[in-house]
């Protein structure tokens, strides 16, 4: 083969070489001769062989996990929590330039502030503040990555992993919670109850032949059973004294 071909052959390759397409979510920093150039993209971006050289990176948000991380609380509980963090590159030059890896990066240091920020919380806030914290670790976060040119939009608190023997303490302290909360609805019950039948006996009482149709309602409901009941009806005159003595009682209190 002639040398003239071999020499159009490697311009042709060094040719289409030089060609590159860029995804509208893909930008390309170039560096001329080792140094920083400018940042290109989307769409066909010509680089020169052996003078210029591109590095893409994606503009997507990135959806990472946390792994789980052992952590050991403010009031010394050990748990194991794991994470999500969402996050995007916002400046291309800055990703590339700034940090070796933005990805290796951003996950170390969510795993470092995870420890950390868990670390000062307790047990309880963990589990009831879990909006608070995630804001927490998200605003840390984005501060250290904010020098990369990474944005930090969210990060979750997947999972906590609790000890049995503090699962089981949890699940007694519910059930202590219940059956208290269960009394106080009963004896709230029993109150009420109390005060209605303090009522219909002061109205009983204000009106002597409430009672006598109370009785007769009495006599026919177990007249309606199928019982063996045995009932023997009494005069009503015999508890008129029992009503003039509640009488003269009340008006001695009312003295």
């Amino acid at each position: 083969m002639d040398a003239p071909i071999i020499i159009l052959i490697i311009l042709g390759l060094l040719l289409f070489s030089a060609f590159n397409i860029l995804r509208e979510y893909e930008r390309g920093v170039i560096f001329m001769l080792g140094r920083y150039w400018k940042v290109k993209g989307p769409g066909l971006i010509i680089v020169i062989p052996g003078i210029q050289k591109m590095v893409k990176v994606s503009l997507r948000t990135v959806v990472m996990d946390v792994p789980p991380q052992d952590i050991i609380t403010r009031d010394n509980v050990t748990v194991k929590v794991n994470a999500v963090i969402y996050f995007r590159v916002m400046d291309s030059r800055k990703a590339i330039i700034e940090v070796e890896d933005y990805l290796y990066a951003t996950s170390q240091l969510a795993q470092t502030t995870l420890r950390s920020i868990l670390g000062q919380s307790q047990l309880d806030d963990l589990l009831s503040k879990r909006d608070e914290i995630n804001s927490q670790l998200q605003r840390v976060i984005d501060e250290q990555t904010e020098p990369w040119g990474v944005k930090v939009a969210n990060v979750e608190v997947k999972n906590v992993d609790l000890p049995q023997e503090m699962q089981r303490a949890i699940a007694k302290q519910a059930e202590a919670e219940r059956e208290r909360r269960a009394k106080v609805i009963n004896a709230q019950g029993e109150f009420e109850a109390a005060e209605k039948l303090g009522q219909a006996a002061d109205t009983i009482g204000q009106h002597p032949p409430a009672l006598q149709l109370r009785f007769l309602q009495t006599i026919l409901d177990i007249s309606t059973d199928r019982n063996t009941t045995t009932f023997f009806p009494l005069p009503m005159e015999l508890f008129e004294g029992f009503y003039k003595q509640r009488q003269a009682k009340k008006s001695g209190h009312d003295d």
